[in-house]
């Protein structure tokens, strides 16, 4: 025999509000299961009579509250396989209840019925109580299962299921991720009920409160300061649109994607020295300055009808996920080379028809160290590279006769030409030892500009001008420097 699962509402307040179908039911049925007998109504209902199972007890049994929700739906399906039982939740059964909802998953593929009655949810109540308008835009949040990603600030945020201390205080964390610690919430318990309490807190204060229990629902005010959300995309988004709206600064607004050029370059370079000083907080700043040339770029892109950062994030995004299959797919790689590996071969298969040279994927605005090693990397793959670096101290060691020989000459361009070859031909063995070029003369460039520093404050505090030195003596603070690890 098949029974079936008839899951009704308990309501979000007193008996009164009961709907009076629903009470006629819990007064004739059986076997009754409360999630929960920590609700008004019970209270009432016990006092008439009623007789019930409820499960308060195997939230103590488990770690984590699906668990609990696993627990409970598949004692309920294993029960109305032979019998018809009754399951009331608190508020509307299709409300922030994960058992309804897996109860109708597992009855689906068993084969059983899940009614579900109605209820009067907790909601109504709560914009009652704290006197919102929901159509100024609202989030319905688990607190059990809260994730940063999820909430949204602008508009009024009711967090429910915050059960105890330990949920408050893990909603308190995620909360501070984007408020100040003092921000004020409200804590709503038993809305609509004779029991009703409101409470306002601030944030920091939210798990001292102990009279959270399962008619508990946090409110999030919306914030009405914008300098609060500054940390949001969507704040900057807003603030570089303004800034290149009517209204707004006149140098950004005359800006194209051709004035910007030299500043992505400049932002970068800035970005690249404060990695090589290991200076987390001028990294944060100079990441910045990137991102708002990205932005800046995107907002002219959507000014022009164009495209948008969305389009930007977006085609990245399916980049992403299509040249990582061995992370969103099915595909096995055993190191970085295979990784590397497929990335080319997915590449070559996006852009369709061969291009026009190898050497086409090299962006021709690299620096000219970058290019020259971008240029020997592509070579390499079809075989015109050397296996061994002995050739290629060979070409170098030719490289410099050649230009020796234009010195003798005295013909620049031509001195220019061999330099040239000289310097590609050393990228060439950098290439060879896994060195990256413009890394190793960055590095080069800040370590000349550290001891040409020492060699300056010596000569400041020698409070004698820069001629008067020799070169030996100049030299010999070089030595110093060094010596002091500059």
């Amino acid at each position: 025999m098949t029974g079936k699962v008839t899951v009704i509402g308990l309501g979000a307040g007193d008996l009164e509000q009961l709907p009076v179908g629903i009470y006629r039911l819990l007064q004739q049925e059986k076997h009754i299961y409360m999630r929960t007998k920590e609700h008004p109504v019970i209270k009432e209902l016990e006092s008439e009579g009623l007789t019930y199972v409820s499960y308060d007890d195997v939230y103590e049994s488990y770690d984590a509250f699906e668990e609990v929700y696993e627990h409970i739906s598949n004692d309920l399906i294993d029960k109305a396989s032979i019998e018809e039982v009754v399951y009331a939740v608190p508020g509307h059964p299709l409300v922030a209840e994960r058992t309804v909802q897996l109860l109708l998953q597992k009855g689906k593929e068993r084969g059983i019925p899940v009614e579900i009655k109605g209820g009067q949810s907790f909601l109504d109540p709560i914009f009652g109580a704290l006197k919102i308008d929901p159509i100024e835009g609202f989030q319905l949040l688990d607190g059990t299962d809260l994730k940063r990603s999820e909430i949204e600030l602008t508009g009024h945020v009711l967090i429910a299921q915050v059960y105890d201390q330990f949920v408050a205080s893990e909603v308190k964390l995620t909360l501070m991720e984007h408020v100040p610690d003092d921000y004020l919430v409200y804590i709503v318990t038993a809305a609509g009920s004779s029991e009703e309490k409101i409470q306002p807190v601030k944030l920091y204060e939210l798990d001292r409160e102990m009279s959270l229990n399962n008619l508990t629902t946090i409110y999030v005010p919306p914030v009405a300061d914008e300098t609060i959300l500054y940390h949001q995309f969507d704040a900057f988004r807003r603030i570089i649109a303004t800034l290149r709206g009517p209204n707004g600064c006149p140098w950004d607004q005359k800006q194209t994607h051709e004035s910007l050029k030299r500043y992505l370059l400049e932002e970068s370079y800035e970005l690249l020295d404060a990695i090589d000083r290991q200076d987390d907080d001028n990294m944060i700043e100079e990441l910045g300055d990137v991102l708002l040339q990205v932005l800046l770029h995107a907002q002219i892109g959507e000014d022009e009808g164009m495209f948008s950062i969305d389009d930007v994030i977006r085609s990245v995004s399916e980049k992403m996920v299509r040249r990582h299959p061995h992370v969103f797919g099915e595909v096995s790689v055993n190191d970085a080379d295979e990784v590397l590996k497929n990335w080319d071969e997915i590449k070559k298969e996006e852009k369709g028809e061969e291009p026009s040279s190898l050497l086409a994927s090299v962006p021709g605005a690299m620096p000219s160290l970058m290019k020259a090693h971008g240029y020997q990397k592509q070579a390499a793959k079809v075989g015109f590279d050397w296996s061994e670096v002995e050739p290629m101290w060979e070409k170098v060691q030719e490289e410099l006769a050649e230009f020796q020989e234009e010195v003798q000459h005295a013909d620049k361009e031509k001195m220019s030409d061999e330099f040239g070859d000289i310097l590609f031909a050393l990228v060439n063995i950098a290439r060879f030892y896994k060195i990256d070029s413009e890394a190793a003369l960055a590095k080069t460039n800040t370590k000349f500009l550290n001891r040409f520093q020492y060699i300056e404050e010596k000569v400041r505090a020698s409070e004698k001008p820069f001629e008067s030195f020799s070169l030996e003596e100049l030299d010999e603070f070089w030595e110093d420097a060094k010596k002091t690890g500059l």
